[in-house]
């Protein structure tokens, strides 16, 4: 029996429904991001009603006691059956969390993506709202570049794949040709379709592929679209630190620009805790 009737709830004004996303984070040896990560979410969403799903993948750190002390989350420990090259271990832990939720959408985000404003979910979230074959809604680039910058280094890439692509027709050995544009969505901030995912078995990390690039490269064929947010809209209302996990865990490998704007982001974000 019912515990409250239909005439109930439309007196109350209130019908209780389920939340239409679930949030998805994997952790790795990273504390500091991921607890400023965590902080901010919790101001930006109703972590009571959102699900928030965290794995870590077998930190064996604080970052990982942090977690454990955190009861609005759903934790999962991850333990990975070997040595695991580091997307694969992501994607991986991604699909553990895709097997769990019930939501229409799953927003992923990186432990390193501080969400300032919650609007661009409700933005992302709008874009399915057009078009029922809307798969997954994103961004292409993981950092809000100026243009002389992206002018510099669309020469440049492009410079260097032609000349690559010229010594394959010479007969002359190279390095495979890289494009010089992006062409997937990046996984610091994307919200997916769940129901089309399931549908058609798939998971983020098919192929042996960044987690979400053999999707990308499927469901275009079967008629799903992706749709775009340009990277001057979507960093109005986060911030991600590209390659911030490994600045954080041994940043002496990544360039200096790379570890600065990780720890100038950190230190903001910590002082206005």
């Amino acid at each position: 029996m019912s515990t409250r009737s239909d005439s109930q709830e439309e007196i109350s004004g209130q019908v209780d429904r389920p939340p239409r996303f679930s949030i998805a984070l994997v952790n790795y040896k990273s504390l500091e991001m991921t607890s400023i990560c965590l902080d901010l979410l919790q101001k930006a969403v109703d972590v009571s009603e959102i699900p928030v799903w965290v794995v870590d993948n077998d930190s064996n750190d604080a970052s990982l006691d942090y977690l454990r002390s955190i009861d609005w989350i759903k934790l999962i420990e991850r333990k990975p059956p070997g040595e695991e090259v580091g997307f694969l271990a992501h994607g991986r832990a991604l699909d553990m969390i895709l097997e769990k939720v019930s939501t229409e959408y799953l927003l992923l985000l990186h432990t390193d993506t501080f969400i300032y404003d919650p609007a661009i979910i409700d933005i992302m979230l709008e874009k399915f709202s057009a078009d029922d074959r809307v798969a997954a809604v994103g961004c292409m680039e993981p950092v809000l570049r100026k243009l002389p910058h992206t002018v510099w280094r669309t020469a440049t890439r492009g410079t260097k794949y032609y000349f690559r692509r010229l010594k394959i027709a010479l007969g002359l050995k190279t390095r495979p040709p890289t494009l010089y544009y992006e062409v997937y969505f990046k996984s610091f901030c994307a919200l997916w379709n769940v129901n089309i995912i399931k549908s058609h078995g798939m998971s983020f990390s098919m192929g042996e592929k960044i987690p979400g690039y053999e999707m990308q490269d499927e469901l275009p064929r079967l008629g799903y679209r992706f749709v775009k947010i340009a990277p001057r809209e979507m960093f109005r209302y986060l911030d991600h630190i590209d390659k911030g996990t490994a600045s954080a865990k041994d940043g002496i490998r990544l360039k200096r620009g790379k570890i600065r704007k990780y720890q100038d982001v950190v230190r903001k974000n910590l002082a206005n805790r």
